[in-house]
């Protein structure tokens, strides 16, 4: 028997996986069909990306800004010691844009505006509210998911271009006051190394972190059950889910562009 028991579990595990993975590729295919069924609620969307977007710009500003100022900082050390300071500005232009603007961005939001996504949701779940969507006739995909959907994948991108330059502006005011490199000399040696390729890497990493962040969100927020306990169990998982397959999605963009693809 308890041979048994410890061979069905893993069993049940793996099984418990699929049923979660599927539910978020169910969630994701009927997301993408209703974005084309009419009406299209352009308010509640509206509403979202505000949220999303304008709501985000304060601490993201504040991540970015520090973060492009620790690369300056830190490179610097070794930059130095081999009399190499100009390549600072390149350092942490492409490190910006190709991996910590997108990523550092989405796991903000994914912290962010994630949480408050199934936290909503799962409310509404556990007070029957999204039961009486149906009972009206009001599909909740449509009417719940859609607009978050698009607001993230709308805004995410645009932040993460934000999040950029703001990087790039601290990493040029660490070389510029504090390293004494020429302003002219920085500039140049930011913007000449980085290609489309680089920006276009960036931008499709956030599209694909936005649909993680939506999916996962909304999805757990559907299926929140247990009262309040329930929401907050279910708010931990969205983040700590969201937050695993950015990094892994990260990973596996970056090695598809930048290794598998030469």
């Amino acid at each position: 028997m308890s041979f048994n028991k410890g061979f069905n579990e893993p069993i049940a595990k793996f099984k418990s996986l699929m049923r979660y993975i599927g539910g978020m590729v169910i969630l994701f295919i009927e997301t993408i069909f209703w974005i084309f069924i009419p009406p299209f609620r352009k308010r509640q969307m509206l509403d979202q990306m505000y949220k999303v977007g304008v709501s985000s710009l304060p601490i993201v500003f504040l991540t970015s800004m520090f973060t492009g100022m620790v690369l300056a900082l830190q490179s610097a050390h070794q930059m130095q010691r081999i009399s190499a300071q100009m390549y600072i500005a390149s350092l942490v232009a492409l490190s910006m844009v190709r991996e910590l603007g997108p990523v550092l961005t989405a796991l903000v939001v994914a912290g962010r505006v994630g949480a408050s996504i199934t936290a909503e949701l799962g409310t509404m779940k556990v007070t029957e509210q999204i039961d009486a969507l149906e009972t009206l006739a009001t599909n909740p995909i449509k009417y719940l998911v859609v607009p978050r959907f698009l607001a993230l994948v709308i805004m995410l991108p645009i932040l993460t271009i934000y999040a950029d330059f703001v990087g790039m502006f601290g990493g040029y005011i660490v070389g510029v006051f504090k390293l004494h490199i020429a302003s002219n000399m920085y500039l140049n040696m930011t913007f000449n190394p980085l290609g489309l390729k680089d920006l276009y890497t960036g931008l499709l990493k956030s599209v694909i972190f936005a649909i993680i962040i939506s999916i996962i969100s909304c999805y757990e927020g559907f299926r929140t059950s247990g009262g309040a306990e329930g929401v907050g169990r279910s708010t931990t998982l969205s983040v700590v889910t969201s937050f695993m397959l950015i990094i892994a999605a990260d990973c596996l963009i970056t090695a598809l562009f930048y290794f598998i693809g030469q």
